[in-house]
């Protein structure tokens, strides 16, 4: 590689994930898997912090607990569909939520993808590629 294709590549935009997860474990683990891989990562612990970083920042991609402190990531989802500026971020539901019926219910608040805890890396990294490419 040489010096201009190195310049280049350092200019493209990163692709940046907003992890709402209340779990400190959890959201270390996705944060630094997602950084090795190059992505730019923003944090939040609950939905009110969540609503605030993706009014500002518009991330490109958000990874969603659905058991979160005051309002629900079910809830969170929804109200973030129901709102034409941010409704075309993809949301990806990460959650301990494995029973029958929880994935359709999950799918039908707004979730675009779901995936259970505990997670598999691949798994994660896939359903992660496949929304940012």
């Amino acid at each position: 590689m040489n010096f201009w294709s190195l310049s280049m590549r350092d200019q493209l935009p990163r692709k940046t994930i907003l992890i709402i997860e209340d779990n400190a474990l959890s959201l270390k683990l996705f944060n630094d898997i997602l950084q090795a891989r190059g992505y730019s990562t923003l944090q939040a612990m609950d939905g009110r912090e969540a609503k605030e970083i993706v009014e500002q920042s518009r991330p490109n991609l958000i990874l969603l607990d659905i058991q979160l402190p005051g309002v629900s990531g079910l809830d969170f989802a929804r109200v973030l569909k129901e709102d034409a500026e941010l409704q075309a971020i993809p949301i990806i539901a990460v959650t301990a939520f494995a029973m029958k019926g929880d994935e359709e219910r999950i799918l039908e608040s707004g979730c675009d993808a779901y995936l259970a805890k505990p997670i598999s890396i691949e798994k994660f990294l896939n359903k992660v590629t496949e929304f940012l490419g």
